[in-house]
């Protein structure tokens, strides 16, 4: 039974069937981008989703013509002058919080109805299963903007499309349209754009529909790694925060505002 939705800052909670629920990233004049206020919804919706027993398969999607652009430029041009342990420390309460979704036991489905870059690739990694919509784009593209990989990119990119096709992802930071997408097996189906999040949801319905326990437990099964998600992210949240005070991101930043290619120094 369908449910009104609940309006958070940038995110929208509804529930359209029984036992799924859809978290819309909700910022589309900034084509999602990761604000602190949407973290901070994103937060409180995972934590209380995490006790919700009526909850069998969860749906991430964008507002707009965007999944998620990922993180907000603007925070990142200006955090350069901040130490790197303190950026550290917020990199890892960032990085966590989005990647809490990961953390709960039912199955979870981003629907990427738009371009899905950067943090933002980094959250539909993070869920189960990846469908894309038909002219979305793809893409880690952190070197493009001179900045490390993050939101445990480096682990999660490579568990899903294997160590090659992950190296050419992240080292030439080249965006893949969502046929490319789905050869690499970034995404696991292309749907026609019109029509796309309700086939979505008829999926994750049909998911909703299989049995509970045995769902969770298959999903922690397939979640069984033999490398350490934190370690990654250790790595990532010292990393990322040394490429903050370069000249190449205030470089990368400027061409992206001004619709340029960048010229990076290496300083």
């Amino acid at each position: 039974m369908s449910s009104a939705p609940e309006s958070l800052a940038h995110l929208r909670i509804e529930r359209p069937v029984d036992g799924v629920v859809v978290l819309t990233l909700d910022n589309p004049d900034q084509m999602n981008a990761m604000s602190d206020e949407m973290t901070a919804s994103w937060r409180d919706a995972i934590a209380s989703l995490k006790g919700d027993g009526s909850v069998r398969c969860v749906v991430v999607t964008g507002a707009g013509r965007a999944f998620s652009a990922g993180g907000n430029t603007t925070w990142l041009a200006e955090s350069g002058a901040l130490p790197t342990p303190a950026l550290r420390d917020q990199m890892l309460t960032f990085y966590r919080t989005w990647l809490a979704i990961r953390e709960l036991e039912v199955p979870t489905i981003a629907a990427v109805n738009g371009a899905a870059v950067g943090a933002g690739l980094g959250i539909a990694l993070a869920c189960d299963i990846r469908y894309a919509a038909a002219g979305a784009k793809l893409g880690a593209s952190f070197v493009r903007l001179g900045l490390h990989p993050g939101m445990g990119i480096s682990y999660l990119l490579p568990e899903v499309v294997g160590d090659a096709a992950a190296r050419d992802l992240l080292l030439t930071g080249r965006l893949v349209e969502a046929d490319e997408a789905l050869r690499l097996g970034l995404v696991s189906r292309v749907v026609e754009r019109e029509g796309f999040l309700d086939e979505v949801l008829a999926t994750a319905a049909q998911v909703a529909a299989n049995a509970p326990l045995a769902t969770r437990y298959t999903k922690a099964t397939l979640r069984r790694q033999r490398t350490s998600l934190d370690e990654t992210l250790q790595v990532e949240a010292l990393a990322q925060p040394i490429t903050f005070g370069t000249e190449d991101l205030q470089e990368g930043i400027a061409a992206v505002q001004a619709r340029r290619a960048p010229s990076f120094t290496g300083k």
